[in-house]
């Protein structure tokens, strides 16, 4: 992911080789720097997240986060989608390979691709999301500028699950940052992020645990129904 002046924030970057196990098995789409995908490295390697990556895929052969998962011993792949004739026939493609790996979840973690309903419905359920906002509010992009541009007091990221409309599947978790006096749109996406690194591990853990599940349109957690927000936390310093 880019802050808005486009520079990749820095993260640490693992190099042990996660344990393989017999948890559950996940694919990661990515399309660029991928430090949510780093977080979630390293969550598996302190012990913290019962998956095994079984590949990331992504759209861009120049994304960072491939060598971040090449790093630590994670199969990458590459399908550019410049060299298809239409979103569908990419989308086919990719879900070809996706299903080679016959995973239990699919994570998307900064894959900047909107995706066809015929691949959101075979994973439907089992495909998670991150989006820089507090769904439903400022789906799609520029997310930290037009909660400044509307005088809003909080912004913050959501973890969903995926579904036909664009970031517009049930909530799975929420943090919430206070947005500043003097933040610009560069310093809100930063401390935004450091949340993003903080949830997306939490829920895909919950996923692994099978404490977490999508039904009737509904995010569900030990069994109660969340609320339409999701679990909520707020900004940890």
């Amino acid at each position: 992911m880019k802050t808005a002046n486009g520079k990749t924030p820095k993260i640490k970057i693992s190099t042990e080789t996660p344990p393989t196990d017999n948890s559950v098995k996940v694919v990661v789409l990515i399309s660029g720097g991928g430090t949510n995908l780093q977080a979630l490295i390293d969550a598996h390697l302190r012990g913290e997240l019962p998956v095994t990556f079984a590949a990331v895929i992504s759209n861009r052969s120049d994304a960072y986060g491939l060598q971040r998962a090449q790093r630590v011993g994670i199969e990458t792949r590459v399908l550019d989608h410049r060299g298809f004739d239409s979103r569908a026939s990419f989308d086919r493609a990719l879900m070809s390979i996706i299903d080679s790996y016959q995973p239990q979840l699919v994570i998307l973690a900064g894959f900047m691709r909107i995706l066809t309903p015929a691949l959101v419905t075979h994973f439907k359920g089992r495909m998670l999301n991150i989006h820089p906002s507090l769904l439903p509010k400022y789906q799609g992009l520029c997310t930290h500028q037009r909660a400044l541009d509307a005088g809003d007091n909080e912004h913050g990221t959501t973890v969903h699950f995926v579904t036909e409309e664009l970031d517009g599947g049930p909530s799975v978790i929420q943090a919430r940052v206070p947005i500043l006096p003097n933040d610009d749109a560069e310093t809100l996406a930063q401390r935004v992020l450091r949340q993003e690194h903080r949830i997306y591990p939490m829920a895909v853990k919950w996923f692994a645990e099978a404490r977490l599940k999508m039904e009737n349109g509904k995010t569900w957690l030990d069994g109660e129904p969340l609320p339409k927000t999701g679990y909520l936390i707020e900004e940890r310093r």
